[in-house]
């Protein structure tokens, strides 16, 4: 199984010092998910700021999952540079199936990222087509890069699987245009993540859902810019007093897909602002 340098680096942690970045357990982040009766959780957080890698659940932070529909950023991003989708304003015609309101309508890409919608998706995948998709995943080394099932299936089928570190890795890569691609395509990418822009932060975040054998994985990946004003010295290239400081995220976890008992939907995104909080990444 391959690896990935943070996953190398949280293994590393009991054997030697990691190098490139520090690393920090945190076992009370474990109380955002257990007071909402959640026992298979993980969250991993970079701070590129201070090089410092914080987690809570080690174990499942290098386990691997299917990424239902976090893969949208990496499938805009393939679409994008293979001129499937000239930019985010590509319109896909809905073909009059109803499914979901929000859905059943022609959408442009950033349209479609924002409602989520898998048949735009599905439809994007189709025109990738499978050669050029493995490329893709090869080339970026998506987690396991398998490929299995129908080209419009293979990241809800559970043969693509990969973990909260990797995804943390991914965002981090394409926020400082380090993938294998065009900086325009990383870039365009980036602005169809953002949900909340204030004064103090920017909060950027793709979610997912996915079932699994009775279970219901659910997946927000994402990054948040700290907003921080700074005395700039006189004669600086930077005419701004604003920075803008990064901060990149992951988290999952399960459920029994029959437990109703919350909006889990909603429930992920309270625990990732509650977390993000706990960090001073968010205000509280």
């Amino acid at each position: 199984m391959r690896i990935s340098v943070i996953s190398f680096c949280l293994i590393a942690i009991f054997i030697s010092s990691c190098k490139d970045v520090r690393i920090k357990e945190h076992k009370e982040w474990g109380k955002h998910f257990e007071d909402k009766g959640i026992k298979n959780a993980c969250f991993i957080l970079r701070d590129n700021n201070h090089e410092t890698v914080h987690y809570y659940n080690r174990q499942r932070c290098l386990e691997r999952f299917l990424p239902a529909s976090t893969f949208k950023i990496f499938n805009s991003m393939v679409a994008l540079e293979t001129a499937v989708a000239a930019d985010d304003q590509l319109t896909i015609k809905w073909d009059g199936v109803s499914r979901r309101p929000e859905w059943d309508k022609d959408l442009t890409m950033r349209d479609a990222f924002k409602a989520s919608c898998l048949p735009y998706y599905q439809e994007i995948a189709r025109r990738i087509g499978a050669p050029r998709m493995q490329h893709f995943l090869d080339t970026m080394k998506y987690g396991n890069m398998q490929m299995g099932g129908k080209i419009d299936e293979f990241w809800l089928n559970n043969t693509l699987q990969i973990s909260a570190d990797e995804e943390m890795g991914l965002l981090k890569r394409m926020y400082f245009a380090e993938l294998p691609l065009s900086e325009r395509t990383q870039r365009i990418v980036k602005t169809m993540m953002l949900q909340e822009s204030t004064p103090a932060y920017n909060l950027y975040y793709k979610t997912g859902t996915g079932e699994v054998n009775g279970k219901t994985i659910y997946w927000i990946v994402g990054f948040a810019e700290k907003v921080m004003k700074v005395k700039e010295p006189e004669g600086s290239m930077n005419k701004s007093d604003f920075r803008n400081y990064p901060y990149f995220f992951a988290q999952n976890f399960d459920m029994p897909s029959s437990d109703t008992s919350k909006d889990w939907m909603k429930t992920r995104i309270e625990i990732m602002k509650d977390i993000l909080r706990d960090y001073d990444v968010l205000p509280k």
